[in-house]
């Protein structure tokens, strides 16, 4: 079933009601949308604020996080909200751009060292997880401002990265001791345990005697750092002949990440903190084998991150449901998205003919439009993703699906002005 979701005249949430009974009070005058996506009415007389408990059981993620608010027979708000997993990237060309610029305008500023360990505040967290930290805040304050939520549970989850790489790697799996003693342990550096691992060989022609060898980045050390799964070993003419594109490494794959492992268990209690700080509502943590029990044995749903977040505010520390109930389901399952609206890069890295930098900045409003706008074109809601000062826009879908690459402005309805998240 489809909800239209209801404030009361001062700005409160109240129990959602049905398309029709939401129609109804706009023609007669009694209601105002307040928001398109989700639907959203606002009442315009006194009513009675007569409330239902309703659980929001989210399912915590770095790529995916499942959520859904629901009474005990039915669900009501369904969504899945996709995180930024840019600010690496983002954060890392930053600071090349900023050391070429102080390597040509201050060349002989002096070293500066207040930006290190030291000089940072008691529960620092690294900016890309602390982005991940507010969406969710976010995402689940979204959520209160339209249902009236009796109480958030949330699943959390701690990974032991060191046993996830032994089963990868079909290596011993670590115990006591080992997991205080890293791979490392007891080499010099990056390097010399790199040539040792590989047996003072080149990893692309297998020379290995009266050679120079270099350590090479499987991927770049801007998203793959310097981690030793991330470095193999080749020979000075291998590496030269690879970076000229002479030659490839196609039978090396790339090392397998565990950063989102590595952020849900940094960002896990912080989240936590966050949210008990800044709800109304009570703030409960749950376990993932609590959930998946619930999602199997009581609810028989499939796995979803959706279908999760139901089990979690029907299970245990929910509604505790002991039986299979009769839910009904909701027929729309929202997909929210924060967006990076502004480019605040003055100048592109690459020069053009000349030795001219040509500019990073262009209009934020084209005929009206901006980046992330909702617009109709031919009969299809889609976003502005790009646009031209002559009037022509990229459009595309939610999932970033091309719908048009040079679309005119006179063919675009607009539809939603563009806020810190997208949705659809």
């Amino acid at each position: 079933m489809t909800y239209v979701y209801v404030l009361n005249n001062k700005g409160k949430p109240l129990m959602p009601c049905s398309p029709t009974k939401a129609r109804k009070l706009l023609n007669q005058n009694k209601a105002k949308v307040k928001k398109r996506t989700p639907f959203t009415i606002q009442l315009l007389y006194n009513s009675k604020n007569y409330t239902q408990p309703i659980m929001l059981g989210i399912d915590a993620g770095s790529k995916t996080v499942g959520i859904s608010a629901s009474t005990n027979k039915q669900e009501l708000f369904a969504a899945e909200m996709k995180p930024r997993n840019d600010i690496v990237d983002k954060l890392s060309t930053r600071r090349e751009l900023r050391s070429s610029r102080r390597n040509r305008k201050t060349r002989y500023r002096p070293a500066r060292f207040n930006n290190r360990k030291k000089s940072k505040p008691t529960g620092w967290i690294a900016p890309s997880i602390q982005v991940k930290i507010q969406e969710h805040v976010t995402a689940i304050k979204h959520v209160c401002s339209i249902l009236p939520i009796t109480k958030v549970i949330v699943e959390t989850a701690e990974f032991d990265t060191q046993r996830l790489k032994a089963l990868d790697n079909n290596t011993p799996l670590p115990i006591g001791t080992d997991y205080q003693l890293d791979e490392m342990y007891d080499w010099y550096n990056v390097r010399q345990y790199v040539l040792h691992r590989d047996g003072y060989k080149c990893r692309k022609c297998g020379k290995h005697k009266d050679i120079k060898f270099h350590v090479h980045h499987l991927e770049s050390r801007k998203t793959g750092s310097n981690r030793p799964a991330n470095l193999i070993t080749l020979c000075e003419d291998c590496h030269e002949k690879l970076h000229k594109g002479l030659i490839t490494l196609d039978k090396l794959k790339k090392p397998k990440s565990y950063r989102d492992a590595a952020f849900m268990c940094i960002m896990r209690k912080s989240l936590l903190a966050r949210l008990q700080t800044e709800l109304d509502a009570p703030v409960i943590e749950t376990k993932g084998y609590i959930t998946k029990f619930t999602r199997e044995n009581i609810l028989r749903l499939p796995k979803t991150h959706t279908n999760d977040a139901l089990s979690i505010s029907q299970g245990l520390l929910g509604f505790d449901r002991s039986v299979n109930p009769y839910t009904t389901r909701t027929d729309r399952t929202y997909t929210i998205k924060p967006v990076r609206h502004h480019n605040r890069q003055l100048h592109k890295a690459n020069f053009k003919k000349g030795g001219k930098r040509p500019t990073n900045q262009a209009p934020k409003y084209v005929f009206g439009f901006q980046l992330f706008d909702k617009v109709k074109y031919n009969g299809q809601e889609c976003f502005i993703t790009g646009r031209r000062s002559r009037g022509y826009f990229m459009l595309k879908d939610i999932d970033n699906k091309t719908i048009a690459t040079d679309s005119k402005y006179t063919k675009l309805k607009l539809l939603e002005k563009s806020t810190n998240y997208i949705i659809q």
